[in-house]
């Protein structure tokens, strides 16, 4: 029961952002001319030398397969890391020369058991935030993306990538890998696409609209970029959050049930102990009157 109220919470507030995601995001999409026209240090594509990853786990189990399935991508793309070494532009696609080992890929994670997962791989974790897998605000994720938007300018990684659980229903999760930096107009058309979806539960439709940019393009993409990558990280936590209260209320169902199984079949044995002493009680009670009869 405290489950799934955790859930029916953690749900609400997954639905309220995205229709604010699905019309930042078609925002931007209307404004994607000026992603070519205009030159924005967000925008740099650089070959891949070295990758910055956000992991979103929780800061307790007892949620299913929750953290097992993060692991598991994480593995998978560390053993092939060949979508972290592509860059997009809008016309072609920047893959990296080196070697799959020379490939540098630090970690930032939000709660206690991505950060044990990533030490238990070996890996080095630049940033922890275990007070944002619960619940977090809007501006408690501007400290995490102003890390990530100052080591990306700084040129110290050449992707930033996060690596969530995508709410789909009660009983369905699934752990994506999404490009936070450089901003990609194919990414973010992609993300529409799977939002898609979801924007036609809420009745929300795409926006064909001509915009009227003031002071200047260059001044807006300045703003608004640091605006997109808070959101889409805040996004992600908030999928996270839906995801990881439904697995752990499924896991506790399962646990009740178990348990109540359990419960029944330990009655029952106790039951055919309790009724077989009883008639060896009886039996010997027959066999003694019998013999002193005699």
């Amino acid at each position: 029961m405290v489950s799934a109220a955790k859930m029916r919470r953690a749900v609400a507030s997954v639905q309220g952002i995205r229709p604010y995601a699905h019309s930042a995001w078609s925002v931007l999409t209307n404004l994607a001319r000026a992603f070519v026209e205009y030159n924005q240090e967000l925008l740099e594509v650089r070959e891949v030398k070295s990758v910055l990853t956000i992991v979103i786990s929780t800061n307790r189990g007892l949620c299913g397969a929750y953290n097992t399935q993060l692991l598991k991508k994480i593995k998978q793309e560390l053993a092939n890391p060949e979508r972290l070494k592509i860059n997009r532009t809008v016309t072609r696609r920047i893959e990296s020369k080196i070697k799959d080992e020379e490939l540098k890929i630090d970690f930032i994670t939000i709660g206690k058991k991505g950060d044990a997962m990533i030490r238990k791989l070996g890996k080095n974790i630049i940033a922890s935030f275990p007070d944002l897998a619960y619940h977090p605000k809007p501006e408690d994720v501007r400290p995490l993306s102003k890390i990530i938007i100052e080591e990306y300018l700084k040129k110290n990684y050449d992707k930033v990538v996060v690596v969530y659980t995508d709410f789909i229903s009660t009983i369905t999760q699934q752990a994506k890998i999404r490009q936070i930096l450089p901003v990609s107009k194919v990414d973010i058309e992609k993300q529409i696409a799977e939002m898609d979806s979801h924007a036609r539960e809420i009745g929300l439709k795409e926006p064909k609209l001509e915009y009227k940019v003031e002071p200047s393009p260059t001044e807006v993409l300045k703003h608004i970029f640091p605006r997109l990558i808070e959101m889409q990280i805040y996004h992600a936590i908030q999928e996270s959050n839906a995801s990881k209260e439904s697995a752990r209320m499924i896991a506790m169902r399962n646990a009740t049930e178990a348990a109540g199984d359990m419960v029944t079949g330990l009655t029952l044995a106790f039951n055919q102990i309790r009724q077989s002493k009883i008639t060896q009680e009886i039996a010997e009670i027959s066999a003694g009157a019998a013999a002193i009869e005699k």
